[in-house]
């Protein structure tokens, strides 16, 4: 049968859990067994497709087209587990599953309640998962224990415990251990605390990591494990892995704690394969190289706002031998100080997806900075809708033109809503959503850097589209649609040929970058950066 593991926090929210399950993962696979992973997440909504980038950061889409939490965007950089919309759940998708049952019939009458209703169907959503190509599951529950909104979800991962039987499930317990600078030393009480709220609902953790600023001693582990009620060999220290979160899993596997799992759960696991990942961090902690990258945002005084570009940037770095600093620019700042102000000395530029009216007249500024520079250039979803305005009004003459999103009288609609979505009222989920095939034209840079292959697919989160009716008109000015939908009717990619490196894509190719293995155009787009930077 498959082997669940479940990871809790406690203390404070923001610990990490998701790189710790993430990591987790990874050092599984080393050891050749199957893993997949997920998250319950205990906010009502039904996913966070409707949330704002400042309440809950990036959106992540998987390839079958759920809006999910970021955390899964560390699940597929990590590992090659087979994530989907069966990988994260929530307490509104839970409620709702629950809801419609119970207008169905489904539950014959009975009075509907938490438990057993509502911790059955999250126990049901757990074992979606099982199959047989699956060695282990790793679920994560997000928020910490002792919130109100988690203990459904903690019940219900008691029950499965209790009904999966000994040495099929483990509980890991993520906690922090902090260190008050006026005192001089770290306290291990938060975590005893934590501990014994996890006890109180009928959870014995079986492993603790221990997120901490400076080394435990071992009157601490001593103090840990009399507690706590674990063994010492169980308390995983964890210390701060700045600037590598790829660091990680080698924190964890020098501790053991993926022989410990192993040996809890009684799988046949073969010895550590950790070649690649050893090469690729080497590469990230040692470059030959170095270059300076702007990222152009609204969001940017957020970190998981755009986690994925960020960590897709970090990769196309890996790629070419490089490490990759970031500029972080806010658009509503270009428009009041200009585009040279505060883009002047970076080695390429980076526009990423957002929605919204505010911050887009800088957006739009900074790709034609790029443009008239000569500056390597990367246009994502929505930073290919701002280098379609820019283009459109300073090279064709289109005076006033614009997207519909932001100006729905302008008098060139160079950007507009896709026909699917005009009948549309609903906002949650009813986006164009994951991955969309994509036919590329031969002998264009999308086409080389995608190793000449005809046909892609990239995974995508928009309701606006490139107005095809404008393509003529651009490629007369030299900007050259490379990639379309196979039925020919939407713009997927565009590219400028008089620019040495300008790409445009509607697409999120940051969804689909490892550190082993750099999305292409990412790859590619460094590589331009460099070759920037070297004849400047």
């Amino acid at each position: 049968m498959t082997k669940h593991i479940f990871v809790t926090g406690g203390v404070v929210s923001s610990l990490g859990k998701g790189l710790n399950c993430a990591s987790i993962g990874m050092l599984l696979e080393s050891r050749g067994l199957r893993v997949n992973l997920q998250k319950f997440d205990p906010y009502v909504n039904v996913d966070p497709g409707t949330m704002s980038p400042f309440e809950h950061g990036e959106v992540y889409v998987t390839r079958d087209g759920a809006e999910t939490d970021l955390d899964l965007g560390h699940y597929e950089r990590f590992t090659n587990a087979p994530i989907s919309r069966n990988s994260n759940f929530t307490t509104g998708s839970i409620y709702s599953s629950v809801i419609n049952k119970e207008r169905k019939g489904e539950y014959l009458g009975k009075t509907v309640q938490v438990i057993p209703h509502v911790t059955n169907e999250i126990k049901e959503c757990i074992r979606k998962l099982d199959n047989e190509d699956t060695d282990v599951v790793i679920s994560e529950i997000g928020g910490i224990v002792g919130d109100i909104e988690s203990q459904p979800f903690l019940e219900a991962i008691r029950q499965f415990g209790h009904e999966a039987g000994p040495g099929n499930v483990l509980f890991i317990h993520l906690t922090l251990i902090p260190y008050l600078r006026a005192a001089g030393e770290m306290k291990t009480k938060p975590t005893q605390h934590t501990v014994k709220d996890l006890m109180q609902i009928g959870i014995q953790p079986d492993v603790l990591i221990c997120r901490t600023e400076a080394p435990l001693t071992p009157s601490m582990r001593q103090k840990i494990t009399l507690f706590c009620n674990v063994s010492q060999e169980c308390v995983i220290e964890e210390l701060d892995a700045k600037p590598f979160i790829y660091q990680i899993p080698l924190m964890l596997v020098e501790q053991g704690l993926d022989s410990l799992i192993v040996k809890k759960l009684g799988v046949k696991a073969n010895c550590h394969d950790l070649g690649k990942w050893m090469a690729m961090l080497n590469t990230l902690k040692n470059p030959a190289h170095s270059l300076e990258i702007a990222v152009v945002g609204k969001y940017i005084s957020l970190q998981s706002a755009y986690e994925s570009i960020y960590e897709a940037l970090i990769h196309g770095g890996i790629g070419n031998d490089a490490r990759v600093r970031i500029r972080r620019v806010e658009s509503d700042e270009i428009e009041e100080q200009g585009a040279q102000n505060l883009l002047d000395g970076v080695s390429g530029i980076l526009v990423p997806g957002g929605f919204g009216n505010r911050g887009i007249e800088g957006k739009i500024a900074a790709t034609r900075y790029a443009r008239e520079n000569g500056i390597p250039f990367f246009g994502i979803c929505l930073g290919m809708q701002c280098a379609t305005i820019e283009m459109a009004r300073n090279c064709l003459g289109l005076a006033g033109a614009n997207s519909t999103e932001f100006n729905p009288d302008t008098p060139h609609p160079v950007i507009c809503l896709l026909e699917e979505q005009r009948k549309i009222t609903k906002m949650g989920g009813t986006m164009r959503l994951g991955a969309q095939p994509c036919k590329l034209v031969p002998e264009t840079k999308t086409w080389k850097a995608y190793g000449k292959s005809d046909v892609i697919q990239e995974r995508h989160r928009h309701r606006y589209e490139f107005n095809s009716a404008y393509a003529e008109a651009f490629a007369k000015a030299g900007a050259i649609v490379s990639g379309k939908s196979p039925d020919g009717e939407l713009v997927e990619v565009w590219e400028y040929a008089k620019h040495p490196w300008y790409v445009c894509v509607q697409y999120h190719p940051e969804f689909q970058s490892k550190p082993t293995q750099p999305h292409p155009l990412f790859r590619d787009f460094i590589a331009a950066g460099l070759e920037y930077q070297k004849k400047r």
